[in-house]
């Protein structure tokens, strides 16, 4: 039976009983992406482990101008969506559960965990200092849930890749495991954020998985040309921020081997980010 919202740090602290834990940190307006990712984290731990997930609007990883005030609040329909899946408990903190005291701090945030070089690449030049935020949360909710596995979608790849380097870097006792993105029928990633489409933009926005698998199509003549393949389905459709072919660590561009090909912009006046795994064979 699912434990609902706001138990106490304490208690879910100790709640496990030894029992393998695994966590799914969400925002909330949780879709089948995060229900998902709830059944992954059930066949890590068994039928006698525990599945926690973290419904919380974390504010330090919004800038300013971005969506917090209007960011989708839907926790009577998450509790309802993760008991349907078999979660154990529901951890929907305020801010002071989760930063303390620093939350309520003249200085603002006092402790944040920095991530570095990558943070301010992609995603980072155009979000600054979303990834300081998200990983000083993720850092806290770890520390909260003391889970043996942490789920994390593919879709938002650099998270997913800062979030391993934060914990390989930090020594946290932890395993972060990423799962495959879900996707709508018009090959679309699911995303809190696709309720704020209009009917043409959806239309527009499916241009993005598009342009993804027309790069993959040119993995044999390089990644210059995947990149342009891309950006050649987005073209009229998507407000491209970037698009990129890089190395599965994201640390460089892609040569031969293994890469990911990475896509940002605006529909509208909504954000949205995908990426796919590639391939680039060719020069």
């Amino acid at each position: 039976m699912t434990a609902v919202a706001h138990l106490g740090v304490e208690l879910l602290r100790h709640s496990s009983e030894a029992r393998p834990r695994a966590v799914v940190m969400t925002m909330g307006a949780l879709h089948e992406g995060h229900r998902s990712l709830m059944r992954h984290a059930r066949s890590l731990v068994g039928a006698t482990g525990e599945v926690v997930v973290t419904d919380f609007v974390n504010p330090t990883q919004f800038g300013a101008g971005e969506d917090f005030e209007a960011y989708p609040r839907t926790l009577a329909a998450d509790i309802a969506a993760c008991e349907a899946e078999g979660v154990d408990i529901v951890f929907a903190p305020d801010v002071t559960e989760v930063y303390g005291n620093s939350a309520s701090s003249d200085a603002g945030w006092e402790i944040t965990v920095d991530p570095g070089q990558l943070g301010e690449e992609l995603e980072g030049v155009h979000r600054p200092g979303h990834f300081r935020g998200m990983l000083t949360v993720v850092h806290a909710l770890l520390g909260i849930t003391q889970s043996d596995y942490a789920l994390f979608g593919e879709k938002d790849y650099q998270q997913l890749t800062l979030i391993r380097a934060m914990v390989q870097t930090l020594r946290i006792p932890v395993e972060v495991v990423g799962s495959p993105t879900v996707r709508e029928s018009d090959g679309l990633a699911m995303s809190s954020r696709n309720v704020y489409l209009s009917n043409d933009e959806r239309e527009r926005a499916a241009a993005i998985p598009r342009a993804l698998y027309a790069a993959i199509a040119q993995s044999g003549a390089g990644a210059a040309a995947m990149e342009r393949a891309a950006l050649l389905e987005l073209r009229g459709k998507i407000d491209v921020d970037y698009c990129e072919v890089r190395t599965p660590d994201l640390r460089g561009p892609a040569a031969n081997g293994p890469a990911r090909i990475l896509v940002a912009g605006q529909v509208g006046n909504t954000r949205l980010i995908d990426n796919m795994a590639a391939e680039v064979v060719g020069p």
